[in-house]
């Protein structure tokens, strides 16, 4: 497709996103064009009908003062309300066209299963809601100018050729001369603006790494190190926008001489001709009028020329978004049980994209209704992957997945807080009581310390829950889970953030409150495993073994070496000796 076709159907696109709010912009910009001529011909008539009468013997009629003054007055009031309204309209499309794009985005984005999400990359989505539909908005201010001014061209030229066909035909040829510059010149300074925004973005990216890591780069003495580093990406963007800032003194200093050295130009000739009786003063000095006025619209048009390819690709990058294909929802795979079977695999299986080895292998498995099944195994055995086709965050490669009718709820090893409230941390999504989100705290085992927070449920957590330990973080995650009291509750290995005593307590808590909650725990403690009902043991995506504890532990040897490592992990000293 040729490069005028694209650019035409992109505007099309965006265009059609708000019509009317377009075309009144257009309308505004319309307006303004056809009443700057009508300037340049009221101006010639007051100089030819009443400022050089007025210098005459016979003077002039107040009558055709009045008029004169009128005639600018109207002119200049119907110019400006073209100037309000072409701004006032392209900017709300400009901005609602942002936020019909930004919405769309970020609805694709939800509306993609967590399977597609994890094959990308956080700042690139974050990028696509965000600087890429800034980019594609970008054009859509100038255009209803630039819209106009092509009108006010083609009637200033027909009304300066008119006018005099000589000094039309000099003025006229200095038009495409500008606008060639103009986009020559918007293409050279944009390219140093993208180096700078590029810069900008790598120093933004890390900055938030630092202040992600700052415990690490402090625990490791590495404050100058990430001082230089920083320091060494601001200076990137400094030299860049220096080089912008001087290429766009040089050249818009050598771009606003031409007009004025073609207007000298212009009067020169034009005297010429006013002495030799083909041009009136008026008729010279709207003339002039018109051709000045002319100057900063048609670089208008080179600014939007200009801003045209950047737009363009950064809608292409939006579009790639809407357009693509929406993953399949693993959730609709998921079949539900009956009678007293909360959850069944029957030969699941699952192997991550562009894997060969499957992560879970053809599991069989049976949980009974009300029951507490912890899952045991190595690291990489499968063991989160599994509470992932449970819960419907995966859809098996093969075989079936059946759970309970009713609520799932899961909560994983990570532990995700919003910027938000206590509050609005464990009610997400839910028109909930605070009795319900204090009994919800209470089954955590978390109403202790929220109680003595600043503002209790209403005290702000920060971004991440960053205000919390990593335990508090843990139990309000884990009452956001049970306020929904699910019928399955899946916990990806959740409380291993937490202190022995809290873990037992917050696990007896959920046996005497959701007593007919069935529950499915990735556990590492040998007292949480004790606790299970079953106890499936797995090791390279396969279940070797289920029963109680006790029984693995006397029958399967490798299961026995694995929770006694667990437990010497957890009782072998933090160091050596001194």
């Amino acid at each position: 497709m040729s490069r005028a076709r694209r650019y035409t159907r992109f505007v099309r696109e965006l265009v059609g996103l708000h019509p009317k709010l377009f075309v009144t912009a257009v309308a505004g910009a319309f307006v303004f064009a056809l009443f700057t001529v009508a300037s340049s011909m009221v101006i010639e008539w007051v100089i030819d009908e009443v400022v050089l009468p007025a210098f005459e013997a016979d003077g002039v009629a107040t009558r055709t003062v009045v008029i004169g003054c009128a005639l600018i007055i109207g002119v200049g009031i119907v110019r400006a309300t073209g100037v309000v309204i072409r701004r006032s309209f392209a900017g709300m499309t400009q901005w609602r066209v942002a936020e019909t794009l930004s919405n769309r985005v970020s609805d694709r984005f939800v509306r993609q299963p967590a399977s597609w999400h994890r094959r990308q990359s956080d700042g690139q989505l974050v990028a696509r809601a965000g600087v890429d539909v800034e980019t594609t908005i970008s054009a859509l201010a100038p255009i209803p100018f630039a819209a106009g001014t092509v009108l006010l061209v083609f009637v200033s030229a027909g009304y300066l050729l008119y006018t005099d066909l000589v000094l039309g035909a000099v003025a006229v040829a200095i038009f495409p001369a500008l606008i060639i510059l103009n986009v020559i010149y918007q293409h050279r300074v944009d390219a140093h603006f993208d180096a700078a925004q590029q810069a900008l973005g790598e120093f933004s990216g890390a900055v938030h790494e630092s202040f992600e890591a700052v415990q690490l780069v402090k625990a490791y003495g590495a404050g100058d190190r990430e001082t230089q580093r920083l320091s060494t990406m601001a200076s990137k963007i400094r030299d860049a926008r220096v080089r912008a800032v001087y290429l766009r003194g040089t050249f818009e200093a050598f771009l606003e001489s031409i007009p004025s050295i073609t207007n000298i130009g212009l009067v020169v000739l034009g005297a010429s001709r006013v002495q030799s009786g083909e041009l009136t003063i008026g008729e010279l000095s709207g003339f002039i009028f018109m051709f000045t006025l002319l100057v900063f619209p048609l670089r208008i048009i080179g600014y939007a020329l200009s801003e045209l390819p950047h737009a363009d690709a950064g809608y292409r990058r939006v579009k790639a978004v809407l357009d693509e294909p929406l993953d399949p929802d693993p959730r609709d795979t998921i079949a539900h049980t009956h009678g007293e079977i909360a959850v069944r695999l029957d030969r699941a299986s699952y192997t991550y994209p562009g894997e060969s080895t499957p992560v879970v292998a053809g599991a069989d498995l049976i949980v009974p209704r009300g029951t507490v099944t912890a899952i045991v195994g190595p690291t990489g055995a499968g063991k989160s992957t599994m509470i992932d086709l449970i819960g419907g965050v995966l859809a098996p490669t093969s075989g079936t997945v059946a759970v309970t009718p009713g609520e799932t709820a899961i909560v994983f090893q990570e532990a995700f807080l919003f910027g938000g409230t206590v509050r609005d941390n464990v009610a997400v999504g839910l028109d909930v009581t605070d009795d319900q989100v204090w009994e919800a705290l209470r089954w955590a085992s978390a109403d202790d310390f929220v109680g003595t927070l600043p503002d209790g449920l209403e005290t702000a957590v920060g971004e991440r829950g960053v205000t919390l330990s990593g335990g508090q973080r843990q139990r309000v995650a884990l009452a956001r889970a049970l306020v929904r009291r699910p019928a399955l509750l899946l916990l990806d290995d959740t409380t291993s953030a937490l202190d022995p005593s809290t873990e037992m307590t917050v696990l007896d808590n959920l046996r005497s409150a959701l007593g007919n909650t069935t529950v499915v725990m990735v556990a590492s403690r040998p007292s949480t495993i004790a606790l299970a009902d079953d106890v499936l043991f797995v090791e390279q995506g396969r279940i070797l073994d289920h029963g109680k504890h006790e029984r693995l532990m006397h029958d399967v040897p490798a299961y026995r070496e694995l929770v006694e490592a667990f437990e010497t992990d957890r009782t072998a000293p933090a160091g050596g000796p001194a």
